[in-house]
């Protein structure tokens, strides 16, 4: 048993590689063919799970070999990094271009500082529940809920972008800000893409137009309008990276979205579908316009007036506040905002 062992694990610095065959999950695994002892051999390596002591955690952010800041916004601030694992010379040979450290990183950051109670419970585990949306229930609870949010400024460093006084330099594409405020827009990488791999692009879509919160905004005289700025995103995103095509291209909203101003996410079809595209959480935007087309009524017939399912976490304010008082007693409990 033990020469078994120790025969498997001399196999893998054996191998010899030749060429790299795929890489997916968002450049997490990659697939290799190569030879050991003159045989073809197929090699697939995937990143573990980061290990969950104390003593590791407590030491990564400051044994870092390399840190690069990508962009940063209010309290929002996100990093490639190299965690020194493998030297920079084995991963980038004799090249002295000091621009190339962010071709080796092997660590996507993302800090927000100062924090808050609500972004603690946002990101740490917790159990997940499936509502339904009715009409009534936004009208009378999810709405006044989301006008709160904007009223209490959770949308400053969304108009920062915007206007151009944030993120100036990470804007991607953007029509003159001002001079058709119905059809303005820009794209930016979406925080939790690397910039580089491709084949898992991921743009926000931003409108200028500040009327329409989320889809539930959406009516029939918007019809026009959507597939208008479905073909500008397609357009702007295949001139950026002219070597993907349309048809490489899906576009999709979130409900409920982190933020209420009207934004699309425009992502590689061959991106992992993760927790961001799943049922209870992505709608098409293509869905979007078909069920507004065969919706009865007229112009003003909308979004609004339909049932909507989708996944909550336990902690998150509209479930404590909203869906769980509703799932008790029957009645919701609506508390300010207090924290960004």
């Amino acid at each position: 048993m033990a020469d078994s062992k120790a025969n498997a694990e001399a196999l893998v610095p054996k191998f010899k590689f030749e060429r790299l065959l795929n890489q997916d999950q968002a450049g997490r695994r990659t697939s290799l063919r190569g030879t050991i002892d003159s045989q073809p051999a197929l090699l697939v390596l995937e990143r573990a799970p980061f290990p969950s002591s104390h003593g590791y955690l407590e030491a990564v952010p400051g044994s870092l070999r390399t840190l690069k800041n990508l962009g940063a916004n209010d309290i929002y601030h996100w990093y490639m990094a190299n965690s020194g694992e493998i030297s920079r010379r084995t991963t980038l040979g004799d090249s002295q271009n000091p621009d190339d450290d962010a071709s080796f990183a092997d660590l996507k950051i993302n800090l927000i500082y100062p924090c808050t109670e609500k972004h603690i419970k946002k990101y740490s585990k917790q159990g997940v529940r499936f509502v339904t949306e009715t009409p009534a229930i936004y009208r009378e609870h999810v709405r006044p809920y989301m006008q709160a949010q904007r009223e209490a400024g959770r949308l400053n460093w969304v108009f920062n972008i915007i206007e151009g006084r944030k993120e100036v330099e990470d804007v991607i594409y953007r029509t003159p800000f001002g001079q058709d405020p119905e059809e303005g827009f820009l794209l930016l990488p979406d925080l939790n893409w690397d910039r580089k791999t491709l084949d898992a692009l991921h743009l926000l879509g931003l409108v200028e137009r500040r009327d329409i919160w989320s889809l539930r905004d959406l009516r029939r005289k918007h019809i026009p309008w959507l597939r208008h700025m479905k073909t500008k995103f397609l357009e702007a995103t295949t001139k950026v990276y002219p070597s993907i095509e349309e048809d490489q291209i899906k576009l999709y909203v979130h409900y409920q979205p982190t933020y209420y101003h009207f934004h699309i996410h425009i992502v590689h079809v061959a991106l992992e579908a993760g927790a961001t595209q799943a049922t209870g959480k992505a709608v098409g935007l293509d869905s979007i316009i078909e069920q507004l087309e065969v919706m009865r009524g007229d112009d003003e017939a909308g979004m609004d007036a339909v049932a909507l399912c989708y996944t909550l976490g336990e902690a998150s304010d509209l479930w404590n506040e909203i869906f769980g008082p509703l799932k008790k007693n029957g009645t919701a409990s609506l508390s300010p905002p207090t924290d960004r």
